[in-house]
């Protein structure tokens, strides 16, 4: 079922790559926000009947409480200037580390009335394709693999705080928001030059590459934005059911296979905390104890802080005495950061870092076991034998 509702817009509010957000007002002089992905239509101005599809507020789902714009139905006209759209037109969002051109045959959304064309790296056309043919691993790269969109940012603040001339990547799944566009912290984290690019595999779309699968969106990631770490994770959105393998984050183990067999070293960004009220995921979310037992086939390490309270220690070590078949995985614990450290780090980002509404103070066992896994990834790399590229 989709919720639909027609509005004119009366005001865009920001704008960011591949992103507008705007104001509508609906029938009746309701005014909401919503989100246009400019890579369907150019962009919005004030005064444009747009339709919306409504179904995540309509449901109460965790969009952010955005509708969406799905067409312009009559763009405005101010005098002889209007964003008319012509339907034939092949629209692209120019990226300052790549130029996309749409002349590629994979389809993204396929089958559905928003598919779209765009060029993977794979291609034959693509000024990549021969990477793709003499290339099949990842030299040994440390790949650091996590369940929630909020690792990406406590994850490179760390790794930028600590070596600021590292190259990184961002490869984002399709198991969350599917426009990388959507994204404020890909926005910004390019805005400051920590990531060296981003590419988009799957259904996912708008990387400044797009690549057929994680096993080529890797191979991108390593050989040609020449990344010194590798971060995996799906965009803002993650679904679950409260089952063990009933969640979009069971892709960490299919991360970790992948990884594995490219031969990268997976690294899990651990979902910790110790205030969520739900029980399953109080210590270590049953989601990553799911994924370890379940999907990781390969080995992982599993990096974890020990600036830890006491009695989460205790509920930690207790679940993973408890997994079957976790020998296969190695557990690591580190004294560093300390929330001191990992404070100063934050603050220079220039926006506050939440997840699932809280902050550092309000759960940082999350954010510790976050930043230690990326501690181990530096680690790994000041060790490590990794040929330069």
């Amino acid at each position: 079922m989709i919720y639909w509702r027609t509005g004119f817009v009366v005001e865009v509010t920001s704008e960011r790559s591949g992103m507008q957000e705007v104001k509508v007002e609906l029938e009746g002089g309701y005014v909401d926000k919503a989100l246009h992905d400019m890579s369907i239509h150019p962009p919005l101005c004030e005064g444009d009947l747009v339709l919306l599809n409504t179904t995540a507020v309509q449901l109460g789902l965790g969009s952010g409480g955005y509708h969406f714009v799905h067409a312009v139905l009559s763009p405005f006209k101010q005098g002889t200037q209007s964003n008319v759209f012509e339907p034939d037109m092949p629209m692209s969002i120019s990226s300052p580390a790549i130029s996309r051109i749409p002349q590629g045959h994979l389809m993204k959304l396929k089958y559905t009335s928003l598919q779209r064309a765009v060029l993977s790296a794979e291609e034959e056309n693509s000024p990549y394709h021969h990477i793709f043919v003499e290339q099949h691993d990842i030299s040994g790269t440390p790949v650091l693999i996590g369940e929630l969109h909020s690792m990406l940012p406590i994850a490179v603040t760390w790794l930028m705080a600590r070596k600021p001339y590292l190259r990184i990547a961002y490869v984002m799944s399709d198991g969350g928001a599917l426009p990388i566009a959507f994204s404020r912290h890909v926005a910004i984290l390019k805005q400051l030059s920590w990531l060296s690019g981003t590419v988009t595999y799957g259904q996912a779309y708008g990387g400044d590459l797009e690549t057929m699968n994680k096993f080529t969106a890797c191979i991108a990631a390593r050989h040609i934005f020449k990344a010194d770490i590798i971060i995996v994770c799906m965009g803002p959105g993650i679904a679950g059911t409260g089952t063990p393998l009933g969640h979009t984050g069971i892709e960490v183990g299919e991360l970790v296979n992948c990884v594995h067999m490219l031969g990268g070293k997976p690294i899990i960004m651990p979902r910790v905390s110790e205030v969520d009220k739900r029980q399953r995921h109080v210590g270590i979310s049953h989601h990553v104890l799911a994924t370890l037992q379940y999907a990781a086939v390969c080995q992982a390490v599993l990096p974890l802080s020990a600036q830890i309270s006491a009695s989460l220690d205790r509920i930690m070590t207790l679940q993973l005495a408890n997994i079957d078949g976790f020998e296969r995985h190695e557990t690591v614990w580190l004294k560093e950061p300390t929330v001191g450290q990992l404070q100063a780090a934050l603050s220079k980002y220039p926006v506050p870092v939440a997840s699932m509404g809280r902050t550092l103070y309000d759960d940082p066992s999350f954010f510790l076991n976050v930043a230690s896994a990326a501690e181990y990834a530096i680690r790994y790399l000041d060790h490590a034998n990794i040929p330069e590229e």
